[in-house]
């Protein structure tokens, strides 16, 4: 997990975060085919950055689960 802010990181609300305070995650596509994401309630503590293929090996097991936590 990096602190600093990635260069060129152009964040979004991930399609599951919701403004009553509930899971907020934010993501962004980074140069080099890299998934950067962090907390929206508290983006500062860090960012975890992901190699694309380990990002949509991660996505297809979340997705294969079907489970809301």
């Amino acid at each position: 997990m990096t602190t600093h802010e990635p260069t060129g990181a152009d964040w979004f609300t991930s399609s599951y975060s919701n403004n009553q305070g509930g899971n907020c995650v934010e993501g962004a596509r980074l140069v080099g085919r890299v998934m950067a994401v962090r907390d929206s309630k508290d983006p500062g503590r860090g960012v975890c950055v992901f190699p694309a293929v380990a990002w949509r090996a991660f996505v297809a097991e979340v997705k294969a689960a079907d489970v809301v936590v």
